[in-house]
């Protein structure tokens, strides 16, 4: 199963899920069938590392938060078994560029079921804004991986 996150830059909110599902897939012995990365909406970015700031959050809760940013390419859309935007805004984008079939894009609070639609964008507020994402994120990528590992052929792999 592909798994790509997405949102505005590609340098805060979805890097932070690519690293942490990423961790989590691994600690269940899923790496070898689930696949997992992310992009932003927009252009700005391209090329450049994660935000120092969601890094030092990271880093805070003993993540490494590598990668460089890029931008959702329309194959995406169809390549990834799993589109999760960030917030609201994110998933318009990606229903728009999409060919009709969007049952597969979806937020990643809604599909979680965490209340809020939108995981906040940390990018113009201050350091514990970063922290906050990054809580929010793990808590609905655990949600978001059950979900996954439920639906791969033969119940996925024992834990």
């Amino acid at each position: 199963m592909k798994v790509l996150f997405v949102c505005l830059g590609n340098i805060c909110r979805s890097p932070t899920a690519e690293v942490v599902m990423r961790d989590l897939v691994d600690q269940r012995g899923l790496a070898d069938r689930i696949e997992i990365d992310s992009a932003g909406t927009g252009d700005w970015h391209i090329g450049e590392p994660p935000d120092p700031r969601a890094t030092e959050a990271a880093a805070r809760n003993g993540i490494e938060l590598t990668g460089t940013a890029r931008q959702v390419r329309p194959s995406d859309i169809t390549d990834f078994d799993l589109v999760i935007a960030m917030d609201s805004s994110n998933h318009a984008d990606l229903v728009a560029m999409s060919d009709g079939k969007t049952d597969h894009i979806t937020l990643l609070r809604e599909l979680a079921g965490d209340g809020d639609r939108d995981v906040p964008d940390p990018y113009f507020g201050g350091e514990d804004g970063f922290d906050e994402a990054l809580e929010i994120i793990r808590r609905n990528c655990r949600v978001l991986l059950d979900r996954v590992e439920a639906e791969l052929p033969s119940g996925g792999a024992a834990r």
